[in-house]
């Protein structure tokens, strides 16, 4: 399929690998050109490299905590213009909601609320401007279903989920979506942290883990950063123009709910 959006430039942030590669990668092959970030610059520099050599689109590369001010400002003096933002960023640590301070909460909101607020309101006045663009915020199946050990990226992500569900019906009518995708587990270096906690708490190994993980997911297995990228591309492509404000799941029916 034809997606519409050759040509256009995105912004990808925690690109060089896992689910921001992949989001990066389905759209370069739609013929986007790239503006990626991360914190490793080695990583990052050689994402780039294969992304330029396998789909001939330019990447530009910036590495950069986009969780600070100083951060954001050298991604964005790089991403000017762009016609689609894909925001991302790790979640915060586990742990009990005694244990949590308020700096930690400061923490939590500034890396999964306000750093991706901060970048919609610096790109969404140019897009309006041009009648056309593409959010997509990489959160979490926990704002629908919350896992509590992680209250801290709870609070924050469903905070960001908020957020979208106003803006998204203000931007709307000058051809400009916002939309979160939610991914369960992917075979990304999440999964095999999350996989190494079981293995070591239980005293088992890791495959045994994992096939005890993908019991969990109806699809019996876990998602590839291939097809949670896809789905990004369509949800910026433009074919998705009335698709505005919604949480899509991608968690093999991991979250039993009917709505």
């Amino acid at each position: 399929m034809d997606l519409g959006i050759k040509g256009k430039t995105a912004l990808v942030c925690a690109a060089s690998k896992g689910l921001g590669r992949g989001c990066a990668e389905a759209l370069a092959e739609a013929g986007v050109n790239l503006v990626i970030n991360a914190r490793g610059a080695e990583a990052l520099t050689a994402t780039a490299e294969h992304i330029r050599a396998a789909y001939g689109v330019t990447v530009t590369t910036v590495a950069a905590d986009i969780t600070t001010e100083e951060g954001r400002a050298a991604v964005l003096a790089k991403a000017e213009g762009a016609d689609i933002l894909v925001t991302n960023a790790g979640g915060p640590p586990p742990g009990m909601w005694s244990d949590w301070s308020r700096d930690d909460f400061i923490k939590a909101l500034d890396s999964n609320m306000l750093a991706p607020i901060a970048l919609m309101q610096a790109l969404l006045p140019g897009m309006i401007a041009r009648n056309w663009g593409r959010v997509v915020n990489i959160t979490s199946g926990s704002v629908k279903a919350p896992i509590p050990q992680l209250g801290l990226s709870n609070a924050a992500r469903t905070g960001l989920t908020g957020f979208v569900a106003g803006t998204a019906r203000q931007v709307a009518p000058h051809g400009v979506t916002i939309n979160n995708l939610l991914p369960g587990i992917h075979d990304t270096d999440r999964a095999i942290s999350l996989d190494t906690g079981v293995a070591e708490a239980q005293g088992i190994d890791m495959a045994a883990a994992r096939k005890q993980r993908e019991a969990t997911i109806p699809a019996r297995r876990y998602g590839s950063p291939e097809e949670f990228g896809a789905a990004c591309a369509f949800l910026c492509s433009d074919k998705a123009g009335f698709i505005v404000g919604q949480n899509l799941l991608l968690d093999g029916g991991a979250i039993n709910a009917t709505i």
